[in-house]
């Protein structure tokens, strides 16, 4: 896209030369590669499921994120953001795909799975109504808390389950604040390309400290088929039970929340020109097509990924053909066995270190949303102190809302729905009353950003 004062390439545009794509888009892959990996073992542990229905799903997983990403980043007639997005498995819809499978069968899953990617489409004109209530203050209240849960999630890879053997091992923790240390001494000492694959010579270098002192098995990597193809229905025919989908079609809406908060956030980024809003619904339409896809081949929902928001801020590499490159390096993965073997052979303290600093910058895009709100206003401050509050209490406190009814322990027990739910609400009261700033004004508050980002 042509800047239309100027006549130069949109950042976003910009068509960097292949050893650089390659490179770049590498680093992408390593630091979301544990997300579908973690997904898949979690299912397949959980199921039951052989080593051989373990290895096509991760290759279908691989599969569907490497075209997803390539969905997003090029954005054929409305489908996608035309922005630096990586998809991937979400955490949430992971779980609530295993409670499914675990209450029925992994055919009802699977059934789940389709019905919540066509629900998308569905609830895409209604939900396009309702974001002029998504201003600044929602959505970096929401990258806020997205940090916070993410964080919380991937510390768990570092140390292990509290109770288990082996919790929080020296050995474990040490590995990733070594890589964050590494990460952050990359990104101050070196300069120009390598300045911006810190995150990923962080992760290569606790790799091979890690290498160095034996937590890393490469033993497995050239054993079993070379060339691995997903396979679709793995499961056999999905059954459609619209009762018991109903969890993963109220996750879809929360995705939907979040799909605007990751787009807002990546086009400021970017300085992509216009009404970030605009974008968004280009983007939902990728997450409906991809899950759909997913479900075809037995994955969970495949939605876009914060992780990549805060790599792009990082390393200020915007071009979407960088995410484009990821993605075929993915599909790369997928069909090619020994490299998606090499990928889970990554220890998991260094991935989670990777997440944890990754996942941060995504809170601090966060905090530069909300310095643009005046909190010192009565509105702004009540907005995000309850949506905070409401947001952070099952984070921090697990089980905080164990005792009450099923349904709504779908909602409040998240704290990023409970959280954006909240800041929704008490910024459209506080709006209505005249204390607060009005939804409508986010649009002209974020093109000006972008334009800002441009010059």
């Amino acid at each position: 896209m042509k800047n239309e004062l100027n006549g130069v390439v949109d950042p976003a545009d910009e068509r960097l030369p292949l050893r650089s794509l390659v490179l770049f888009g590498m680093q992408h892959v390593l630091v979301m590669a544990a997300s579908p990996i973690t997904a898949v073992f979690l299912v397949s542990k959980a199921l039951g499921f052989s080593d051989a229905v373990t290895v096509s799903l991760i290759s279908a997983t691989f599969f569907v994120c490497g075209l997803g990403s390539m969905l997003q980043s090029f954005g054929p007639k409305g489908f996608g953001a035309r922005l630096p997005f990586v998809m991937v498995p979400g955490g949430a819809p992971i779980a609530i795909f295993l409670a499914i499978a675990q209450q029925t069968d992994v055919q009802t899953a699977v059934g789940a799975v389709i019905m919540t990617a066509l629900f998308y489409f569905l609830a895409l004109p209604v939900f396009r109504r309702l974001l002029r209530y998504f201003p600044p203050i929602v959505v970096g209240t929401m990258l806020l808390l997205v940090s916070v849960n993410l964080v919380r999630i991937y510390g768990v890879t570092i140390t292990g389950k509290p109770g288990s053997e082996g919790f929080a091992a020296p050995i474990e923790v040490g590995l990733a604040l070594i890589t964050i240390v590494l990460t952050v001494v990359a990104a101050r000492v070196l300069s120009g390309t390598l300045q911006r694959l810190a995150v990923m010579l962080g992760l290569v270098g606790g790799s091979l400290v890690a290498l160095a002192l034996g937590h890393m098995d490469f033993s497995g990597v050239l054993s079993g088929p070379v060339i691995a193809v997903p396979q679709l229905f793995p499961f056999g025919m999905p059954k459609f039970d619209p009762i018991a989908a109903i969890p993963l079609i109220v996750f879809s809406i929360i995705s939907m929340a979040e799909a605007t908060g990751q787009t807002i956030a990546t086009a400021e980024i970017v300085g992509r020109r216009g009404d970030a809003h605009a974008i968004v619904p280009a983007t939902i339409r990728g997450d409906a097509v991809m899950s759909l896809v997913g479900g075809l081949f037995g994955t969970s929902l495949i939605i876009t990924s914060g992780e990549n928001v805060g790599i792009v801020r990082a390393t200020n590499v915007k071009s979407r053909y960088v995410t484009a490159m990821a993605g075929a390096i993915l599909v790369l993965i997928a069909l090619v066995a020994p490299i998606g073997r090499m990928a889970t052979a990554l220890p998991e303290a260094v991935v989670g270190g990777t997440a944890v600093i990754v996942f941060s910058i995504i809170g601090v895009i966060g905090i530069d949303l909300l310095r643009r709100v005046d909190l010192r206003e009565h509105g702004a401050m009540f907005t995000l102190a309850s949506a905070l509050s409401i947001g952070l209490l099952p984070i921090l406190v697990p089980g905080v809302y164990s005792q009450f009814p099923q349904w709504t322990q779908m909602i409040l027990g998240n704290g990023l729905a409970a959280g954006t739910i909240t800041a929704v609400l008490v910024n459209a009261v506080f709006s209505h009353h005249g204390a607060g700033s009005q939804p409508a004004e986010t649009a002209p508050c974020l093109q000006s950003t972008a334009q800002g980002a441009n010059e």
